[in-house]
């Protein structure tokens, strides 16, 4: 049997693909090396056809497939011609970013004036622009493309004033904390963690003070996102997680909507190869959708999906 090969890569990029041998490698140079015409778009969209590489929905996963190609480009195992765009800088958003203008008249409320919440699904180009704005002006993480699966919300008071933006996006490939806690090995972590996602971005407006307003709102997401998640990709989910910086925040909203906190990063960063941290060190918060959710990862993770 043929070796697999040790490249390396971010899970997103080989999620329902085969473990790469150097048959998949000499088939990827061939296929280049036979469509000298192609760009690198329409290289990995058709590789994508010919290992049948596609999303739950049916939709190719391009993008993934162009990112493992351009993988194994620096590390000389392909050969792929020039990208006809200049490739984005690692860290740097490639969304473009513009102001939107809205109601910041300060909100000073009880939780129950602002009920029912309306949580609403970015799904078009207005709210989105909204979204990016929003996050890039108020969140101190500003706003960076979302990658993988991924869903935006946006909140409303019964009103309709607009009170929190969150997005949720694909999980971190690994944390000691979170696999130690589940009890994953390599494997197992690899094929549970796309029913897993992370709240990358949780933003309460700075001009809406309204006590329990964010536990409250995780509270409803944790309610929903499954379904929202099934809806766009086919396959529902299992485990939410996000990070929480000790020196910024104390993670007390994740608490009162009952996460559990899982332990906290070695601060050393996605890329790191130091031993020591090079980047603030996280509190890490999970929270299960479902019961016995260690063992509906393994059974999801082997079978593909769960329920």
């Amino acid at each position: 049997m043929a070796s697999q090969l040790k490249i390396g890569y971010d899970y997103r990029m080989i999620q329902n693909m085969p473990k790469l041998t150097k048959a998949h490698i000499d088939q990827i140079n061939k296929l280049i090396q036979d469509n000298p015409s192609m760009s690198r778009t329409e290289l990995s969209r058709e590789l994508c056809r010919l290992w049948d590489w596609r999303s739950p929905t049916g939709q190719v996963k391009d993008i993934s497939a162009r990112d493992m190609m351009r993988n194994l480009d620096k590390k000389g195992l392909i050969h792929l011609p020039p990208p006809i765009q200049t490739p984005r800088k690692p860290g740097a958003s490639s969304d473009k970013i513009i102001y939107v203008e809205h109601d910041d008249t300060p909100i000073e409320a009880n939780i129950k004036d602002i009920k029912p919440i309306v949580i609403n699904i970015v799904t078009n180009a207005q709210d989105n622009r909204l979204f990016k704005s929003l996050i890039q002006q108020y969140h101190y993480l500003h706003y960076d493309r979302s990658i993988g699966e991924n869903i935006k919300y946006l909140v409303y008071g019964n009103n309709g004033r607009l009170l929190s933006c969150l997005m949720f996006s694909a999980a971190a490939w690994a944390c000691i904390a979170r696999d130690d806690y589940l009890g994953w090995n390599s494997e197992q972590r690899r094929s549970g963690l796309p029913y897993i996602t992370n709240n990358s971005r949780f933003l309460i407006l700075p001009f809406v003070h309204i006590p329990h307003l964010a536990s409250h709102i995780l509270g409803a997401i944790a309610r929903r996102i499954s379904n929202d998640w099934y809806t766009k990709y086919g396959h529902d989910l299992i485990l939410l997680e996000t990070f929480v910086e000790q020196d910024r925040f104390r993670g007390t909203c994740y608490k009162a909507a009952n996460w559990i906190w899982a332990g906290f990063t070695a601060g050393l960063g996605r890329n790191s190869t130091s031993t020591s941290p090079a980047v603030p060190v996280k509190d890490v918060w999970i929270y299960p959708l479902c019961n016995d959710f260690k063992e509906e990862l393994r059974i999801a993770g082997v079978s593909g999906g769960y329920g």
